[in-house]
């Protein structure tokens, strides 16, 4: 069986980053071999130097929605707030995390912004998540989500965010997570210049990062965890960068968890890569066989997490808990502001 505290690793709370690196790139680089366990200590604009022409780096574009809100109900005034979670069919239908649960039930209209936003809650869902319609007065529904939400900062990050975008990549284009794509934080636009000029090639994919990502794993046995479902995207252009790349005899490097599960993802499901959009809820532990990427930038996951089971499946857990302790002992920063990890 293979159980949860099998991912264990004492973490003290000092570790966790608090805010983000200036300038992005001068984090810290972990190099692990996932072959033979070997540690090289860098910084994270030394990955330059491990990459080679043709390399392709798979980046996820989605941007992190202002997707909390905070606003009063129509009726009383009293406090509501509203995290939006997954977007249902058309813009202003959405599945939603709400606070206080007890008093936001079915039929409950709340104002947003001084009405420039209001909602109403249509559906209670078994999970306790509402569905809400919003109606932005002919007002572009992102737009205005812009003007009067507030970042999702993860739950462990207790710092205020002074400039919201450093929780967006720089390449961040699709609009729908309600978390960022963290590996990708550590990339500045001069940095992949750099990697282009140097003849690495960067490709996109998009997924809709949820908050189930920070979901934990209850069960002991692993296998009986069950996965949140997340939305992705893979355009024909970044299905030729990588056939022509494996067909050249170079390497297809995903950068963060979510891009390695939009790529298995499809190739799980349909025995290839090709061009797919879907819901994927792929659950990657140790003992899966990948079939697309080679090797992962990744930052440093929460103990017993499904994220540290995934970068387990690929580099093995002993050497990924022992690179973790040795992380520790180095005073890495950890999770989503923290330092990065090379897989390969």
């Amino acid at each position: 069986m293979l159980r949860k505290s099998d991912f264990y690793y004492d973490l003290p709370e000092e570790r966790i980053a608090q805010t983000p690196i200036y300038p992005r790139d001068h984090s810290r680089l972990m190099q692990l071999d996932r072959r033979t366990g070997a540690i090289t200590h860098r910084h994270f604009y030394d990955i330059v130097d491990l990459l080679e022409p043709g390399d392709v780096l798979v980046v996820n574009d989605s941007r992190v929605l202002p997707a909390r809100l905070y606003g009063q109900k129509s009726d009383t005034g009293a406090k509501g707030e509203v995290l939006l979670l997954k977007q249902l069919g058309p813009v202003t239908r959405w599945e939603c995390l709400v606070k206080p649960g007890r008093k936001l039930k079915t039929g409950v209209r709340l104002t947003f912004g001084e009405g420039l936003l209001t909602g109403e809650i249509t559906e209670v869902r078994d999970d306790g998540n509402r569905v809400i319609s919003f109606d932005c007065k002919d007002e572009d529904f992102y737009n205005l989500l812009d003007q009067i939400g507030q970042m999702p900062l993860p739950h462990y990050i207790h710092e205020e965010l002074e400039d919201s975008e450093r929780y967006q990549t720089v390449y961040a284009r699709e609009r729908g997570s309600a978390a960022a794509p963290t590996a990708g934080l550590h990339f500045t636009d001069e940095l992949l210049q750099t990697l282009r000029d140097k003849g690495i090639i960067i490709a996109s994919v998009t997924l809709h990062v949820g908050l189930g990502t920070f979901r934990p794993v209850k069960e002991e046995n692993v296998l009986e965890h069950k996965m949140h479902t997340e939305h992705y995207v893979i355009p024909q252009e970044t299905v030729d960068i990588i056939e022509r790349c494996k067909a050249e005899g170079h390497r297809v490097i995903s950068v963060g968890t979510t891009s390695t599960r939009t790529l298995e993802s499809c190739y799980q499901k349909n025995g290839k890569l090709m061009a797919f959009s879907d819901d994927t809820d792929i659950f990657i532990y140790p003992g899966y066989e990948f079939g697309v990427i080679d090797g992962l930038i990744t930052n440093f996951h929460l103990p017993e997490s499904t994220l540290i089971m995934l970068v387990s499946a690929l580099a093995g857990r002993e050497n990924v808990l022992h690179a973790y302790r040795v992380a520790v002992e180095e005073e890495y920063r950890f999770y989503s502001f923290g330092d990065a990890m090379f897989i390969l």
